[in-house]
This record gives C-alpha cells, structure tokens and sequence, in this order.
C-alpha cells in the first residue's frame, strides 16, 4: 500500500474481514454490495435494548431509512442484534466512525457493514433460536440472558 493510499484508508470506513456465511452469492458479489451498502449490523446489544433507542442512537448520524431488530427464532423475543438502514452511503459511513464502540444501554455496542438486510435474516442462527454467540458464552451477563445457553444445561 502507498503512503498515499494508507492517508486516504480510513479503518472504520474500510469493510471488515469478516463475512456472511450465508450470503447467497459469491464472495465478489458480497464484496461489492458491502463496499456500496447503506446497512449495517449491529451487534451487543441488550436484549432490553429498544428500537427507539437504535434510532435515537444512530439518527445523530443521518437519516434513518429502516431498523430491523435481531429476534429469537423461538421466542420472537429480542436477541440481542439489529440492522440499520440509511439512505445515503454517507449517512451510513457517519454512522461506521462515530457510533461505533460508543455505548448504549450500557453496553459498547460494535457496527459491521451488511451486504442489505433480506427477510429471515432477522432471526437468530443458533440451535436454541438465539444468537450462536450466546450459546457459548460462559460468563453472566443480565443484559444478554444470563448464562450461555450451552452452560444452562
């Protein structure tokens, strides 16, 4: 990379490594629709956490075209993610440097780009219809349910 180009990166701007394993696609299209994207996920969050509070939060940014909130495929209950649509790439890129790490409900929320938020992706993936990271958690968290999942058992 250039000395140039690294002035020009911006980290929170640039997409992460980390990839959808069930984009219906290949990896180039992925890409390309995270690098164009208005959406983002957002992650650790509260299960108390409400939607107004998601667009009280991240509306400081721009302006807030949808909010899907993450739900328990069981329960329909939150769990603890959510998606947040903006209409410009700009608004959403605001959103990428100033909300995320910040807090909200108490808890250092984190922003990733999405490739665009399709029906069904709303729900859990893990086997008890929740997130699959709270199925192995192995600490309390209140906020989160208390213990993992795995560990109830």
């Amino acid at each position: 990379m250039s000395i140039l180009n690294a002035l020009r990166s911006d980290s929170y701007v640039d997409i992460s490594q980390y990839r959808d394993q069930h984009f219906k696609g290949n990896r180039y299209e992925q890409e390309k629709l995270l690098k164009l994207s208005c959406s983002l996920y957002v992650g650790n969050l509260s299960f108390y956490t409400t939607e107004e509070q998601v667009y009280e939060l991240f509306s400081k940014s721009g302006d807030v075209k949808r909010i899907v909130m993450g739900l328990d495929k069981v329960k329909k209950t939150a769990c603890g993610f959510c998606f947040v649509e903006y209409y410009t790439r700009a608004d959403s890129e605001h959103a990428m440097r100033f909300v995320n790490g910040t807090r909200l409900d108490d808890r250092i929320i984190r922003t990733d780009w999405d490739a665009g938020f399709k029906e069904g992706r709303q729900y859990g993936r893990g086997k008890s219809g929740g997130q699959v990271r709270d199925e192995y958690r192995q600490d309390y968290d209140p906020a989160r349910g208390g213990y993992g999942k795995i560990i109830k058992k």
